[in-house]
């Protein structure tokens, strides 16, 4: 049984097909804000792997979703778009109202979810998100901009200068401006979550989104554990539980 699992962003397309709960192919592309014109795209090649389910996590609004399934409708088999509800699969939502909290988090926190443990999961994408769970109740979190929102926000009247790549490896002090800056902003974000941490000492601390391999490097006290395609997890686990 082939499924194909996506995962719509404000600007990324992510998707996967799997079958016997193995990834057999994997796509990421910037949407250019018109997501269901890219998987009309990808319809000729989808039509051909015989999906039998879709599964959607999309954060775009009810007019977008509403064009991504007349799209994906091509391929007739069932689909499914993940919504935050008040309990799934034993997760409580701690939002007072669930419809506010983003679709990406509630599917992480729900792929990640354990009876009698405490987690703290930390996205590290376009934002850095910071999650708690207790005991399978979610307690809230926290929203900061990420390295490179918060680069473009500093720099972006500046003219003339060249960013290098790897200016967010290190926390050293930095002996200029630029270096100042990407140290800067990294070490803030670190110290977010040192004090998350911090604060509740006996809780797990997982990483996942791009960055995550960066955040691990300064936050390896803590044990972090890595959780590469955890919204897929959880994704695999909202329609297992709906369904």
């Amino acid at each position: 049984m082939k499924n194909l699992w996506l995962d719509i962003g404000n600007t990324r397309l992510k998707y996967w097909i799997t079958e016997h709960d193995q990834t057999i192919d994997y796509l990421a592309e910037l949407h250019l804000q018109s997501p269901a014109d890219l998987l009309l795209g990808l319809l000729k090649y989808l039509k051909k792997q015989h999906i039998e389910h879709i599964g959607i996590s999309s954060v775009l609004d009810a007019q977008n979703n509403t064009q991504i399934a007349k799209t994906l409708q091509q391929l007739n088999c069932p689909i499914v778009f993940a919504q935050v509800e008040q309990e799934c699969a034993g997760l409580r939502c701690g939002y007072d109202v669930p419809s506010q909290l983003g679709i990406d988090r509630w599917l992480q926190m729900l792929a990640i979810a354990e009876p009698q443990k405490n987690y703290c999961i930390v996205g590290c994408g376009t934002a850095l998100t910071i999650d708690l769970v207790e005991n399978m109740q979610h307690l809230g979190g926290y929203i900061l901009p990420n390295l490179y929102l918060q680069r473009d926000a500093l720099i972006q009247n500046t003219k003339g200068i060249k960013i290098p790549d790897s200016a967010f490896q290190i926390l050293t002090p930095g002996e200029n401006t630029i270096d100042c800056v990407h140290h800067g902003i990294l070490l803030g974000l670190v110290s977010s979550v040192e004090k998350v941490m911090q604060h509740k000492p006996h809780q797990q601390l997982i990483l996942t989104g791009g960055d995550a391999t960066l955040f691990a490097q300064h936050l390896f006290n803590f044990n972090p554990t890595i959780v590469p395609d955890l919204l897929l997890k959880g994704l695999k686990s909202y329609i297992d539980s709906t369904t």
